[in-house]
């Protein structure tokens, strides 16, 4: 349940200071309760003492006088994610200026319950712009970890920088989140922002693992149900890099596909069989209930993710859900990309997005993007290197290069948006992706056939994967040997494509300054070692007014 909560009157107040790999041949064992599998899952604190808090604690959406808290408290033993079980539970927060909770800004409490699996929400409010916070729930004697959070600033305050992490695609069989422990390591970060895929749906060996499950999912059948979405929300909460990123710093989330199904569409998705698996709707709301319980994120507009957030005078972000109204997927090649009846937006949002490019009055407009809105297109890839390039992407493998689930498969909306940056002499649009598994750092051309004789409306940056597979996986082979050969073809056939790494998993950090957008691009050493290294590969920027990318050897 989420209550609402502001700070307490007459405190002190100092100066504010993917897309998508197929499904892997293995097919899974069938489906055991949820509950079962996830209890062995579990720190043996479980079964042993009780409340608990097993799954962290987190914080997201900040606004300039507020945040919102959340936890999962483990009422007893059994009352495990999806269980539908454990008592009524009181639990209670405090926030405070100060690491060591001295000096209270507000305290509260609420009732966490199995009718919303036991999680909680604040959403706390009066606290002072651009400020750190700490905070930490209590139940029954027991104190959750003490985590950091941070508000936005003002919306008129002038903002020398910020700094968010950039994350996407963690699949938890496929290795260890190393990336969020670096992350959380770094201490500088504003927000971080998570564009999708914080959980997958298959059952345990069936999504690209390099044919290595690594930990097996919980549970280890594909998720249905309402009891299925929770537990596999719960499991990946007890990976401790993410917990720690969550201690460290608030969340800015969108979902993707996998936070459902597979190329999920507004009537369904590729991974879902209506019928044999249930009925779509109801699993589409499972998905939705257990995401709002499990992630510190406001439903905003229609029940959705999609929303905006402000930070003073330097940025807004919108935040896009490209899934909820999207029409479903075409084939490729069959002409009605082009459709102007078919949308990746549909129409609310896109025209809600428009309006708020429009009427921003900060230096940078960024844009939560889950898909790439960047064309692309193959080019004459060696047969060995398209086979598996058109794979990751769901390309036909006969080479005809267009991915119809990102916005190549909805030109119109692209084509709308991308005119209306343009005729309205909107500037400093930035894209922030994820999705693809790639890295990436492009212009977004009004039309990619003669770029760069023609225009750049904005700019794009694309965030490889945590773990999930990318092409080397796929083809089973070094880290680096698929990138040296493909990426000089994909550039050359995408004249607006700046750099694209085939191979490598890890996360970006987005510098934002009134004078340029970078994003400094890291790679981990091995996504299945627990206590991978992480280092910086390379750095993009654009400069204010430019709608350009450039490489810059300075990162920061």
């Amino acid at each position: 349940m989420t209550t609402r909560h502001r700070a307490s009157e007459g405190t002190n107040s100092p100066s504010p200071r993917r897309r998508t790999v197929v499904k892997a041949a293995a097919a899974t064992a069938g489906a055991a309760l949820a509950a079962a599998p996830l209890a062995a899952a579990l720190p043996a604190r479980a079964a042993t003492q009780a409340p608990a808090f097993l799954h962290g604690v987190a914080s997201g959406d900040p606004l300039p006088d507020g945040v919102l808290l959340w936890t999962r408290v483990t009422p007893a033993a059994d009352a495990v994610p999806g269980s539908g079980i454990g008592p009524d539970t009181e639990v209670s927060w405090v926030v405070a200026r100060d690491k060591a909770l001295t000096d209270v800004v507000t305290r509260g409490s609420t009732t966490a319950t199995a009718a919303a699996d036991h999680t909680v929400k604040a959403d706390i409010r009066g606290l002072r712009p651009a400020t750190d916070y700490w905070f930490r729930f209590s139940a029954g004697g027991t104190d959750s970890p003490v985590a950091r959070t941070r508000t936005a600033p003002a919306a008129d305050a002038s903002v020398t920088g910020l700094r968010f992490g950039v994350v996407s695609c963690a699949n938890w069989e496929a290795g260890y989140f190393a990336a969020y422990r670096h992350l959380a390591a770094r201490g500088d970060l504003d927000a971080w922002l998570h564009l999708g895929d914080y959980i997958y749906e298959y059952g345990s060996g069936d999504y690209g693992t390099r044919g290595r499950v690594v930990r097996p999912h919980t549970p280890t059948h594909e998720i249905l149900t309402l009891a299925d979405y929770r537990a596999r929300h719960g499991t990946y909460k007890t990976d401790p890099d993410l917990r720690a990123l969550h201690q460290q710093a608030p969340v800015i989330a969108i979902w993707d596909d996998h936070e459902f199904a597979n190329d999920t569409w507004s009537g369904g998705a590729e991974n879902h069989t209506e019928g044999a698996e249930g009925t779509w709707s109801a699993r589409q709301a499972a998905a939705r209930q257990a995401y709002f319980e499990w992630m510190p994120v406001r439903p905003a507009i229609a029940g959705t993710t999609y929303r905006r957030l402000r930070f003073g005078k330097l940025a807004d972000l919108s935040l896009l859900d490209l899934r909820s109204f999207r029409s479903q997927q075409v084939s490729t090649g069959s002409g009605s990309v082009d459709d102007p009846d078919r949308t990746i937006t549909g129409r609310a949002q896109l025209d809600w997005l428009k309006a708020g490019l429009t009427a921003s009055d900060t230096t940078w407009r960024l844009v939560g993007n889950s898909v790439m809105i960047s064309p692309f297109v193959v080019g004459s890839l060696a047969a060995d290197l398209l086979k598996p390039l058109a794979k990751l992407l769901g390309l036909p493998q006969e080479g005809l290069a267009l991915n119809t689930d990102q916005w190549d498969g909805y030109t119109d909306d692209r084509r709308e948006l991308l005119a209306h940056l343009r005729s309205n002499a909107i500037r400093n649009t930035v894209f922030l992706t994820g999705d693809i598994h790639m890295a990436w750092a492009n212009d977004v051309p009004v039309d990619a056939g003669t770029y760069p004789l023609s225009p750049s409306a904005a700019t794009e940056f694309v965030v490889t994967s945590v773990t999930s597979d990318n092409l080397d996986d796929i083809v089973k082979v070094p880290e680096g040997t698929v990138s040296a050969i493909a990426a000089p073809v994909i550039r050359a056939a995408n004249r607006h494509v700046h750099w694209v790494d085939t191979d490598r998993h890890g996360y970006g950090v987005l510098d934002l300054t009134a004078d340029r957008a970078q994003l400094d691009y890291y790679a981990l050493s091995d996504r299945t070692a627990a206590n991978a290294s992480s280092s910086w590969v390379r750095s993009y920027r654009t400069r204010s007014g430019t709608q350009k990318v450039e490489r810059t050897y300075d990162p920061v």
